[in-house]
């Protein structure tokens, strides 16, 4: 098959191409039907269908042949281990955590939330609630408490499961700690914490509450996958939002699944039995679709490690990682790429590695920049590709689909839209614009099986964040353009959620934040310009009338701050404090006009609908010193 083909064939006859990529897997109840449309336009996928995720990633692989193949191999430099599971051990030991799950009555439906480093325990949980259908909610391990209470109250969990510890470059961080707080700062107590003991810190338990993992194995009995229904919610996945409070994405089971294998073969190219390094951390979406579940749903080897791309111990880490294990596909975000070239430009530590098995390099997550483009290629001498998603989306929307026609590359666009995805350059008023012409990016609904369903337990907040904006469309969120040859150019977001090396985060959350200072008045975050992150996060700030303070004491404490309440993952290190903000007669911000200034444009355009245009001259000779 082509991509022509497939495309067209993906949006003209959607019920007979997705139940044709359905037979990839093995379902306890194939579906016949594919899409089931809903009111809003959007659809329940493979609803008469019944599957397990557990089974088609590890018990279907070992009764048919795979049992000894290596499932997921860990590499560890912060802590000098390596370790390897086949399909069977893996399988073997979700069952039996999973066994642990269910003897403290976690059961279909129940929420766990799971707050881990980058250990196989982390993905050991996540497979064990999908196996018993238990929906799992991810949290990154780099959140504070209060973040992490924030997901607690709104996922209502039955259990939360942890590590005694994280640990990072040279230091230890204890977990424990912080998720014992979280439950303190929250509302909904979870019946249950279970708690991975790692050697580098032990954690003081707490009975009845916290329950020893390795303790808890000896005592269980393996769990037997549960029928899921294909519409059943798998995990929900917490992505910020404009007004500070996160959105819990909903991702099906069925559909997610029959898109993630999908993609393996014609986004990615991988094969049952070759390995992916997938470069992320299992709190991000990257994990869930490109870690965990998509190369074991394949027959694939995926690699989990705990580390960086540089200073674990050098900028050679991830050309260590791909000769030792013969990996065939690299995936990471353009950051990691970045600081890899600042810290080796001249790429010296690659000399000392062999990447004849590599075939491809990925990125994703942010903007892919052409000199960083050009960098990768030159100094690897492989295909760099890359390609545009979400955690909305949870597989890619645009990429070059190289498992049916490998198109050129061209620095800046992530190429095409990827089967099934019906994406159109909107204005404003929902008028379709011609190519080169710069607008909003929108994907015709229904959107295709694996994306979100809906935000957890808010349908209208769903509604109102994705569908309402543009009818009869989904609303990404981001503006770009389609060139000549029908390729797609992402040029950032339009809303004020600001990417920072990859990860997404709200400048509003953070804006909350600095207000809960006494000595703050008024305060705005954007997003401005950098070399390494893509994008970090800069804070303006207006002291109140009869406080007299220490600027920069004041930008320390506020830094802390938003260390102590979002965590150390904002990044958020520089704050002026400034006369006044640039505001619209009505009171709005101007945030763009800010990022123009701070970013240091020659060409501001000034909106006649400021109320003080004298401030913009002020605040630009304070922001470029």
């Amino acid at each position: 098959m082509s991509y022509p083909h497939d495309y067209e064939y993906s949006l003209q006859q959607p019920e007979r191409f997705w139940l044709k990529q359905a037979q990839r897997l093995h379902w306890f109840r194939d579906p016949q039907t594919a899409a089931t449309l809903k009111p809003e336009g959007t659809a329940d996928w493979f609803a008469d269908g019944q599957l397990n995720m557990a089974f088609c990633a590890l018990d279907y692989h070992v009764d048919n042949g795979r049992g000894e193949q290596t499932a997921l191999i860990y590499d560890s430099p912060v802590t000098a281990t390596k370790q390897r599971f086949s399909y069977r051990e893996l399988r073997d030991q979700v069952a039996h955590f999973a066994g642990v799950l269910k003897q403290h009555h976690v059961k279909k439906g129940d929420r766990v939330v799971i707050y881990m480093p980058m250990i196989p325990q982390a993905a050991i949980a996540m497979l064990a609630c999908a196996r018993l259908g238990a929906v799992h909610s991810v949290v990154f391990g780099g959140f504070a408490p209060h973040e992490l209470a924030v997901r607690i109250d709104d996922a209502k969990p039955k259990a939360v499961i942890t590590a005694s510890c994280g640990v990072e470059v040279n230091r230890v961080i204890a977990y424990k700690p912080l998720v014992d707080k979280a439950i303190e700062l929250a509302t909904e107590k979870p019946a249950q914490v279970f708690v991975w003991q790692r050697e580098q810190c032990q954690a003081e338990l707490m009975a009845p509450r916290d329950v020893d993992w390795q303790q808890a194995l000896t005592q269980a009995t393996p769990a037997e996958c549960a029928v899921m229904q294909a519409t059943d919610p798998l995990y929900i996945l917490y992505t910020s939002g404009t007004t500070g409070k996160p959105k819990g994405v909903v991702r099906d089971t069925g559909g997610y699944a029959v898109a993630l294998r999908y993609s393996m073969d014609i986004v990615y190219g991988l094969q049952p039995g070759e390995v992916m390094f997938s470069a992320s951390d299992v709190g991000w979406v990257v994990g869930h679709s490109y870690i965990v579940y998509g190369p074991l749903l394949t027959g694939a080897t995926t690699i989990l490690y705990e580390g960086k791309p540089v200073r674990t111990p050098d900028a050679g880490a991830f050309w260590r990682i791909c000769e030792e294990y013969g990996v065939q596909v690299l995936f990471s975000a353009p950051t990691a790429f970045r600081a890899i070239k600042k810290e080796d430009p001249a790429a010296h530590a690659l000399q000392h590695y062999d990447l004849s098995a590599l075939q491809r390099i990925y990125m994703a997550g942010e903007r892919l920049d052409p000199p960083t483009l050009a960098w990768t290629q030159e100094v690897t001498g492989k295909p760099v590709y890359d390609h545009w998603w979400q955690t909305e989306s949870g597989w890619p929307i645009c990429a070059n689909p190289v498992g049916l026609t490998e198109y050129p590359i061209k620095p800046g666009s992530s190429t095409l839209p990827v089967p099934g995805f019906d994406i159109r350059i909107l204005a404003p008023n929902g008028e379709e614009l011609e190519a080169n012409q710069q607008g909003a990016v929108a994907i015709k609904l229904p959107l295709p099986p694996g994306c979100l369903t809906t935000i957890w337990g808010d349908d209208q907040r769903f509604a109102s964040s994705y569908l309402s904006d543009l009818p009869g469309y989904y609303s990404s969120g981001d503006g770009g353009y389609k060139d000549d040859d029908g390729y797609v150019y992402i040029m950032g977001r339009t809303d004020d959620v600001i990417n920072v090396a990859g990860h997404r985060l709200s400048t509003g959350e953070m804006e909350e934040v600095l207000a809960m200072d006494p000595a703050v008045a008024e305060c705005a975050v954007i997003g401005i310009a950098d070399e390494l992150k893509g994008q970090v996060p800069l804070g303006l700030v207006i002291i109140k009338d009869g406080i007299a303070i220490d600027h920069a004491e004041l930008s320390a404490r506020l830094v802390q701050l938003v260390r102590n309440e979002i965590g150390a993952v904002a990044c958020l290190k520089q704050i002026h404090v400034v006369p006044r903000l640039p505001k619209t007669r009505s009171g709005k911000i101007l945030r763009r006009l800010l990022r123009q200034l701070a970013d240091g444009e020659a060409n501001v355009s000034i909106p006649s609908t400021i109320d003080d245009p004298n401030c913009v001259d002020e605040l630009r000779t304070q922001l470029t010193r």
